[in-house]
């Protein structure tokens, strides 16, 4: 069964049809890439997965689960995360203390945990799991401003698997990286399926995501115009031809 099932999807802003009947699927243990050119619609769809924006039709179905009118928060403690384009850190906090922010998740029997775990920090398991699977271990104890932009957004992935996610959708993690800097980044996401988290890796990045990922889907227009491994999307001429026509920065939607 796959992990996450997504049929038919329609996501519109106003009279603005963003995304227009996508279907899908990721499977268990897999990294699968979305590409798109500017104006794709390739965030408005990571929006509708993770209940930010509601598709104004189809489904999405998370582990056997119809998540599609599942709020966010729901949706996070069900296992599946995301990361943001613009790196949402905590400034004020750590490294460490970023990523338990994001690893607390408060339940109806969390006051009974913390009364016989009184010294034991919330999340404490998940972050060392987090931290030790993106090396990020050096820099647990500095603060965001320290780091460069590439460890910011390290970090920000690292906040995102810090929730223990079955399956992670990553939002443009590649933006502002350079060359050195994305090789690292794609080398820290190869290890994630091994550790038992799928990802949706969506990336201006074609280097990266033709990289990293076992499976391949084009976005333009929102719609999927191609899909397939990542040597059958090199020589697609559909993609070429989408790609040479587009140009700018990712869209406010898209």
């Amino acid at each position: 069964m796959a992990l996450l099932e997504v049929q038919d999807l329609r996501v519109t802003y106003g009279g603005v049809v963003a995304v227009d009947g996508v279907s899908f699927s990721v499977e268990p243990g897999s990294i699968v890439g979305l590409i798109g050119p500017n104006g794709a619609g390739k965030t408005s769809l990571i929006d509708a997965l993770t209940g930010y924006h509601r598709p104004s039709a189809g489904r999405v179905v998370f582990a056997g689960d119809d998540v599609t009118s599942v709020k966010a928060d729901r949706r996070s403690r069900l296992g599946l995360a995301r990361t943001f384009q613009s790196v949402e850190l905590f400034d004020d906090l750590t490294v460490e203390e970023n990523l338990l922010v994001a690893a607390e998740q408060v339940g109806l029997l969390q006051p009974l945990r913390d009364m016989f775990l009184p010294h034991r920090p919330r999340g404490a398991e998940a972050v060392g799991w987090a931290t030790s699977l993106l090396n990020l271990n050096s820099l647990s104890g500095r603060m965001p401003t320290d780091l460069s932009h590439g460890q910011r957004k390290l970090v920000s992935v690292g906040r995102a698997l810090a929730q223990r996610p079955r399956l992670v959708l990553l939002d443009e993690p590649a933006a502002g990286l350079d060359s050195r800097e994305s090789l690292e980044l794609g080398q820290e996401l190869r290890n994630l399926p091994d550790n038992d988290v799928s990802v949706l890796l969506v990336d201006h990045d074609m280097g990266l995501v033709l990289g990293v990922c076992d499976h391949v889907l084009v976005l333009d227009f929102g719609r999927i115009i191609a899909a397939g491994s990542p040597d059958e999307i090199r020589a697609n001429a559909t993609v070429i031809e989408a790609y040479l026509g587009s140009g700018g920065s990712e869209e406010s939607h898209g």
